[in-house]
């Protein structure tokens, strides 16, 4: 089973934490909608031998588009692509453009998936984080939402400047009052060329607290297993039957197309990735061509996606995989670089898989860049 990834490069604005491709200029929009349909009829040969299981609708901010654009783009996967019967079709949305309509309209159309950017449900965080939407929009949404679609998933920010550990327990808490399958959660990061960093750098608000982020993480993991969510991947928490079926294709390297400026692709040997700007996507498109790169992955590639992936999710790094995929010498030195982290309670191996501890979960990404191989000598 493979995935389709539809990046769609508008937003009303720009939050002040964000590095992703957008604009928040719409001149574009319907000729962009045109090029990403013309971009998925050029690349169908790629999954000539592939069944889609999942689309999903990704930003920017999918939400800014017509019901009728959306069931367009559908439309042309259907036609070029052969889809499984019941695909996950997930659009991200905002909690501005959730009105009861809006909401209904989803509801009788393809979508069957909605990833809501809630961010958090206090008005002094959105505002620093410069959100289109207030605390109000974000609880009326999903009162909605909730009435209309079983499987919602809204995002959530922690280690906020000066969040308390009690205002983050009760982000988490209204969240769970609207009885969703799904929480997305990542630590605020400061990304360069963002407003954040600027904010932090010229003193205007303070620097992050990583000891902050870690005691929200940790009180995120156990507030969500006592209501019965599953933490199946490093940011994300599901109920069983609810994990998304995209992102764990991800995690779990099965082939996915990229479509849009911006959006990357996958098909086990390379990666490829479009051109991060409007106007050159466009132009290239109109002429034909593919506005991409693409690299092509070493064995040791291969090895370190599959050690960055494997260590965030429940389904670990399996060691019998490891050997014979890539070799004893990669196994040998595996052993030898998880050593220190085993003794310190940080990883452990069951069945023989390495997977990281509770203590170890916040710290993974750091684990499994120690754990990389540099090369081959």
């Amino acid at each position: 089973m493979s995935g389709i990834y539809i990046h769609i490069p508008f937003c009303k604005q720009a939050c002040h934490y964000c590095d992703f491709h957008f604009s928040t200029s719409m001149k574009k929009k319907e000729e962009m909608v045109l090029a990403l349909v013309k971009e998925l009829e050029f690349r169908k040969d790629e999954f000539q031998n592939e069944v889609v299981e999942t689309i999903y609708f990704g930003g920017g901010t999918p939400s800014v588009l017509s019901i009728d654009d959306l069931r367009f783009l559908v439309d042309a996967v259907y036609q070029n692509y052969q889809v499984v019967e019941h695909p996950e079709i997930t659009l991200e949305a905002n909690p501005d453009d959730l009105n009861t309509e809006i909401v209904i309209q989803y509801a009788n159309s393809p979508i069957n998936r909605l990833s809501i950017g809630v961010q958090s449900f206090f008005e002094d965080d959105l505002q620093l984080m410069n959100r289109a939407h207030n605390s109000e929009e974000a609880k009326r949404c999903l009162a909605v939402a909730t009435q209309h679609f079983d499987n919602i998933s809204i995002d959530l920010i922690y280690g906020m400047p000066n969040m308390s550990n009690k205002k983050w327990l009760k982000n988490i808490e209204t969240a769970l009052s609207f009885n969703i399958s799904h929480i997305s959660c990542y630590a605020l990061t400061v990304e360069p060329k963002t407003a954040l960093y600027k904010m932090i750098k010229s003193g205007t608000i303070s620097t992050l607290d990583d000891d902050l982020a870690q005691q929200h993480f940790h009180i995120l993991i156990d507030k969500l297993q006592e209501n019965g969510f599953v933490h199946y991947e490093l940011s994300n928490f599901g109920k069983p039957n609810y994990f998304s079926k995209n992102n764990t294709a991800y995690w779990l390297g099965k082939k996915y197309i990229g479509i849009g400026p911006s959006a990357h692709s996958f098909n086990g040997k390379s990666r490829s990735w479009n051109v991060s700007n409007n106007p050159l996507y466009l132009k290239a498109i109109a002429e034909n061509k593919l506005p991409s790169e693409t690299e092509i992955l070493s064995k040791t590639d291969q090895y370190n996606e599959y050690i960055m992936t494997g260590l965030r999710t429940i389904w670990g790094i399996s060691l019998d995989r490891i050997d014979s995929e890539f070799g004893s010498s990669y196994l040998e030195y595996l052993h030898h670089q998880a050593e220190k982290y085993i003794s310190d309670n940080l990883l452990e191996v069951e069945n023989n898989i390495l997977k990281t501890t509770k203590k170890g979960k916040f710290l993974s990404d750091g684990i499994a860049s120690d754990l990389f191989l540099l090369n081959l000598n």
